[in-house]
């Protein structure tokens, strides 16, 4: 017992020794990980690129050098992901036809950050399974992607919200009974006065663009339009005046984000998306837990700075009268 006393006597009149031995203890507790439950907000996306031909147009800048659509959203998606905090998740789907297909799950962006650039690289419109883009069909498809995800995710969506085969009372999908969209985001992208859109080899060179006649629905086609089975014709522009312009559908994605309950922005910068995003609700508030390896570490750092501080020299000097 006196052992012990003489021991507790010493360091506790030894500010060095006590210190020390304070961030040494601090040390050891935070290499057991010690966690304690927090309630936080949980931010994870699945971002949806339309693939579709008319995102081939070149009516974007991107550092002032003319760029398409695609190539547009693809740099934004790179840049809005680049400034994203740690445990934010990130999910990839494509756009093509009526169907959303998801690349892969919300994953974290810090830990897989080259994984997710390195799939934006990759992504291009030779991708898309079929010629038509029915982006308001797709509403539906996107909500069942989603219903498939083991957590909630908000979705943000890129589109020029360019139709083809045009809408028409036949075949305009009635989204009143989509549920859970709330807090999703549409994304427009493309210009109002817009341009032609181009028609790629399989290996990407150019053969023309699309003409009118390949964009126009038969008056007898509504049953074939309204069951997806309709297809774009091969007609290309033979001289500019005969090239059909796809112009940013502005007010379709509009009408579409009121009707399911989600927010449009035009994707004009990346500012602009920022700051919608940052009016979007979190998707989802649960607990987890806060790993206190990084805080115990600090303060056993700060142990040992202030154990060869030189606090004789900081005290004041006493005065004599």
């Amino acid at each position: 017992m006196a052992y012990f006393k003489k021991v507790i006597t010493r360091i506790t009149t030894h500010r060095e020794l006590s210190l020390l031995l304070a961030a040494f203890s601090l040390l050891s507790l935070a290499l057991l990980q010690p966690s304690i439950p927090v309630k936080r907000d949980i931010y994870s996306y699945f971002m949806v690129v339309d693939i579709t031909q008319s995102m081939n147009v070149m009516d974007m800048k991107i550092n002032g050098k003319a760029s398409s659509r695609l190539d547009y959203t693809k740099q934004m998606l790179r840049e809005t992901i680049s400034s994203m905090p740690c445990d934010t998740k990130v999910g990839i789907g494509l756009f093509s036809g009526v169907n959303v297909v998801a690349l892969y799950l919300p994953i974290e962006v810090c830990e897989n950050f080259s994984s997710i650039l390195d799939t934006l690289d990759h992504i291009d419109w030779r991708s898309a399974w079929t010629a038509d883009s029915r982006v308001r069909e797709s509403m539906l498809s996107t909500a069942r992607v989603l219903s498939n995800f083991p957590e909630p995710a908000q979705v943000i969506y890129f589109s020029d919200g360019e139709e083809a085969p045009k809408l028409h009372s036949f075949n305009t999908r009635d989204l009143s009974t989509l549920q859970h969209t709330d807090g999703w985001l549409l994304v427009g992208i493309g210009s109002l006065q817009g341009g032609a859109i181009p028609k790629f080899s399989e290996k990407n060179q150019l053969l023309g663009y699309w003409s009118h006649e390949s964009m126009q629905l038969a008056p007898g086609a509504a049953p074939i339009a309204a069951a997806g089975l309709l297809k774009r014709t091969n007609d290309i522009a033979e001289g500019t005046h005969d090239r059909y312009l796809a112009k940013l559908s502005e007010s379709s994605m509009q009408k579409m984000a009121k009707e399911i309950g989600a927010d449009y922005v035009r994707g004009d910068s990346l500012q602009t998306l920022l700051a919608a995003m940052k009016k979007q609700n979190p998707a989802q508030t649960a607990w987890a837990p806060f790993n206190l390896s990084s805080t115990l570490a600090l303060l056993a750092g700060l142990l040992l700075i202030s154990a060869y501080l030189p606090w004789q020299r900081l005290k004041k000097p006493k005065t004599t009268g």
